[in-house]
């Protein structure tokens, strides 16, 4: 859901507060897709997303969004046009750390899942939104998850969407003279109304060379929370973040 009052409403709550979950039976609730998160956190939300960004690292630590059936369905055509984001306070990532480092400007939310607005492409190419990854994952493993989660969108109408990166090494990689961190893998955690009940997956994905099919990444989404430390549907029933039933999402 991509209301700004959503957001809003849930800024006043700590992270450390266990929001109402919902049963199975209930509808679709307001801002599903939003991780727990401290208010401390640099929030940002575009029209397409929102996003945590990392003034440390200068990546996003997490990005959600909702994509619909009817939003993949969009035929608007527009080139990447990467910027920063005039939304974030400095210091911030630019094109320069980026130039000449050998590493994609990888995007959490798709710039294909935009189509829907030119102004959600637009803000799908600001540096918020972006983190570098290997080319060769960002164009093979990375793009199929992407295209499968669309797949899933048209499938049950719309699916929920928790992305963003990890850091295993120490000290970090980083690229151009702002000091951007290279992630060491990426996670993609999805939700689904079924109509009988919420399913969730998620992917983790090394930032190397890798081209698998995502079921080769799948893991449950109880595990990768296990990996960034928070909750990232905290409006689901933990039941249905224990594990996953890939029979649901082939």
């Amino acid at each position: 859901m991509k209301l700004v009052f959503i957001l809003c409403l849930l800024l006043t709550t700590c992270a450390s507060v266990q929001p109402q979950r919902v049963g199975v039976a209930d509808t679709v609730p307001d801002g599903v897709e939003l991780p727990a998160y401290d208010p401390a956190e640099d929030i940002v939300v575009h029209l397409g997303y929102t996003a945590s960004y990392n003034h440390r690292t200068l990546v996003p630590d997490w990005v959600a969004w909702e994509l619909t059936a009817d939003e993949c369905r969009g035929t608007n055509e527009q080139g990447r046009q990467f910027s920063r984001d005039p939304d974030v306070a400095f210091p911030k990532a630019s094109r320069e750390d980026y130039s000449n480092s050998g590493w994609d400007k990888g995007h959490m939310a798709p710039h294909a899942d935009m189509k829907w607005s030119c102004q959600a492409m637009t803000e799908s190419d600001y540096f918020t939104n972006i983190c570098p990854q290997n080319k060769e994952m960002n164009a093979q493993a990375w793009r199929k998850i992407e295209e499968h989660t669309r797949r899933l969108a048209l499938r049950y109408g719309a699916v929920y969407v928790v992305c963003g990166p990890l850091f295993d090494s120490t000290p970090h990689r980083t690229i151009g003279a702002a000091g951007v961190h290279v992630p060491d893998r990426f996670f993609k955690a999805l939700a689904v109304n079924t109509g009988d009940g919420w399913q969730t997956v998620a992917f983790v994905v090394e930032n190397t060379p890798q081209d698998g099919a995502p079921r080769r990444y799948a893991v449950s989404v109880d595990e990768v929370e296990a990996l960034v430390g928070r909750n990232l549907f905290p409006l689901l029933p933990e039941e249905a973040e224990a594990a996953y039933d890939w029979n649901q999402w082939k």
